[in-house]
Parts: structure tokens; sequence; C-alpha cells
């Protein structure tokens, strides 16, 4: 209904009572953290959506353990997160991690599986429409690079002048 202050008001509430009562590491208040940042990426609040997944993430990691499907939740969603923020690579990394765990812990058809992975060709295939959009082979290769390397990459390890 894009009622989203109404729904922040009360997602903030939420989250401060259970923060309040059961602690911050409590799997409810962890929801409702979650619930927020949902809020806040539906109004196109990147940068706090971000950072309270991120929290929630970290700590289903550590409470919960990495292959947990609640951590892959906040996996997947911090990927839609960055991916909406226009981080693009550090979304497809993400989503491909969560792709492998979400495969590997609950198998290729669960429905927890199945839209992380189409996200993920998705993504791809976008990625691979804007490089084949360039025209000169060499930003092509060092696109290509930046995109699958982003550590490695530089002008000058693909031929461009520096």
């Amino acid at each position: 209904q894009g009622r989203w202050d109404d729904a922040e008001k009360l997602d903030v509430q939420v989250m401060e009572t259970r923060k309040a009562k059961l602690g911050v590491e409590h799997p409810s208040m962890l929801t409702s953290m979650a619930n927020l940042a949902s809020t806040y990426r539906n109004q196109g609040r990147w940068d706090d959506a971000e950072k309270l997944e991120v929290q929630v993430m970290e700590t289903r990691k550590t409470k919960l353990g990495v292959d947990h499907p609640d951590t892959l939740t906040s996996m997947n969603n911090l990927a839609f997160t960055w991916k909406g923020n226009g981080k693009e690579t550090e979304a497809i990394r993400l989503i491909e991690e969560c792709v492998r765990s979400r495969n590997r812990v609950l198998g290729d058809n669960h429905p927890h599986s199945i839209p992380s992975r189409t996200a993920l060709d998705t993504w791809k295939a976008e990625q691979d429409d804007v490089v084949l959009s360039i025209q000169s082979p060499a930003d092509r290769a060092w696109v290509t690079q930046a995109l699958t390397k982003p550590d490695v990459v530089s002008p000058v390890s693909v031929g461009l002048d520096a």
C-alpha cells in the first residue's frame, strides 16, 4: 500500500521493544531488525538497510552458523540491497555464495534456492549485456576483469594506459 513511513515507525517500535526485553542477539529481535531493513530497502534507504542487514547477517553467522537457513536469508537480503544500491559486483559475489550454500543445505529445488539462483542468473546476464555493449575490445577486457577479479585489475594489467 506504500505506507512505508507507518511501517517504519512500527518496525522501530517492535525492534526496540524486543531489544530491551530479549537482547540484541535474540532471534526474534534479529527478525525485527531484518523487517526494518526491508522497510528501509522499500523506501530506497539503501545505506540504512545495509547497515542493519550486515548486523543481522553477522550475528546470525556467529549464533546460528554460516549455513543456517536464517543466515542464508540474511545473506540473500543483503545481496538484494547491494544490487539496489548499485553495488553489482558485491551483490553477485554474495548471491553466488548464498546459492551455493542454499543448494548444498536445502537442495536445488527448495523454494528458497530457486529465487536466489534466478536472481544470480539475471544479474549475471545484466552484467554480460553491459560488457557486450562496450565497443573497444581493450575496454571490454578491462571491464570483464574488473567484474570478475576487482582485486587484481588495473588499467596496465589489461593493456590500457594508466
